[in-house]
């Protein structure tokens, strides 16, 4: 069985759109029939999934954070009741809102109907359930405590939800600002600039350097502005391209954790996700060897990911994981202090929930410092622009008042 989109006619005339499970199209169209609804187009949901190329995923399905955390909230909450699986998401389906909810939860179910697991059903959608989010439900569906990891993994999903839409309103007035700024600067260039400073030209007057300047700019703007921004464009989506692969995709990542401030607030956000995903893999009885590689695959710096296979290495051949992290430069001092300390005490996951916090909060503190310190060097940047737009205006009206 598998879910199938499609679009209908009503009895009374409106176009309706919806997901529905059949064995086949032929039979999903019967249904329809059968609803008193004129079936229009009907296709299945890998008709849909999107175009899959090597970091590019076109099209698809896709779930916000929030859409994301309550579906794994749902499923926990629902599994731990003692529903079979394809039962639970069929009550997901049922009730969800969100048509894209439905989608997934039927295309999962239909998988789950084959003999499938609930990770590798999951498959079907990886722009939605990332590798570490299916690894983890693995690791929960072998240990047999697949309720208490989604639980878990759900309240992982919304504070990192969270966290995203604290930074994206943080960034709104910053944005906008800049946005303004740059619309402001290319009028000046593009329209009012040349106009001006024309008066100048035709006077046929010798004009100050930085007057010519401005007037070169303008020019350039004016006519390559354009060719500019889509050569722009295409560099941006030639680096995203490029970063996709294995050795360029080091480099530069190596080259952001290099970078003063933002190498640090990178270092601190992995070390939270890592702690986090350890502690609820930790918590719900999975083997340390496993646990730690599915923690690894949850970060997404590539250098640290190279520094996790060799403490991965360590700990297989008996070490301890606090002595393990603390040979690794790119790991804070703080994550191996607490995991010693949970080891000693027997508190592992607490204290692992509790660096996970720590450096989550760090983030939080330093987003907001640099956020706030942004605001006011764009405005800065703004009136120094324009102060030089119109001072090259200015400069040779006051040598022509010099002249008279």
């Amino acid at each position: 069985m598998a879910a199938f989109d499609y679009t209908a006619l009503g009895p009374d005339g409106a176009q309706r759109r919806g997901v529905i499970e059949a064995d086949s199209e032929r039979q999903a169209r019967k249904q329809l029939r059968d609803q008193k609804l004129t079936p229009l187009t009907v296709s299945t949901g890998k008709s849909r999934a999107g175009l899959r190329l090597p970091g590019l995923r076109l099209g698809g399905p896709r779930l916000g954070g929030e859409d994301l955390a309550l579906f794994t909230r749902l499923l926990g909450t629902l599994s731990a009741s003692g529903l079979p699986l394809d039962d639970v998401l069929t009550a997901i389906a049922r009730q969800a809102d969100s048509r894209n909810v439905n989608r997934v939860a039927l295309g999962i179910r239909a998988k789950i109907l084959e003999g499938q697991s609930l990770a590798v059903g999951m498959e079907e959608f990886p722009q939605i359930f990332p590798e570490d989010y299916r690894a983890t439900v693995g690791a929960g569906e072998r240990t047999r405590h697949l309720p208490m990891v989604l639980q878990r993994l759900a309240s992982h999903v919304e504070n990192r939800d969270r966290m995203n839409k604290r930074l994206r309103l943080a960034m709104i007035y910053p944005g906008v600002l800049s946005a303004t700024a740059v619309l402001v600067v290319t009028g000046l260039l593009a329209y009012v600039v040349p106009e001006v400073v024309k008066v100048f030209i035709d006077m046929k007057q010798e004009l100050p350097l930085l007057t010519r300047g401005l007037i070169a700019l303008s020019a350039f703007a004016r006519d390559y502005g354009l060719a500019l921004l889509l050569g722009l464009f295409a560099a941006l989506q030639g680096l995203r391209w490029l970063v996709q692969k294995d050795r360029p995709r080091f480099l530069f990542h190596r080259f952001l954790l290099s970078v003063p401030v933002l190498g640090k607030l990178l270092l601190s956000s992995e070390t939270a996700r890592f702690a986090r995903m350890l502690a609820i893999m930790l918590g719900s009885s999975v083997d340390m060897l496993d646990a730690l590689g599915i923690a690894a695959k949850s970060v997404t710096l590539v250098p640290l990911q190279r520094h996790l296979k060799q403490v991965i290495e360590e700990v297989r051949e008996g070490s301890s994981l606090s002595r393990a992290l603390a040979k690794s430069p790119l790991v804070p001092p703080l994550l191996p202090h607490l995991i010693g300390s949970g080891e000693a005490s027997g508190n592992l996951v607490e204290m692992l929930d509790t660096g996970a916090e720590s450096f989550e909060f760090k983030v939080q503190n330093q987003l907001s410092l640099l956020l706030g310190l942004l605001e006011p060097l764009l405005i800065l940047l703004m009136g120094a622009i324009v102060l030089t737009i119109v001072i090259a205006i200015l400069l040779p009206i006051f040598e022509m008042n010099q002249l008279v």
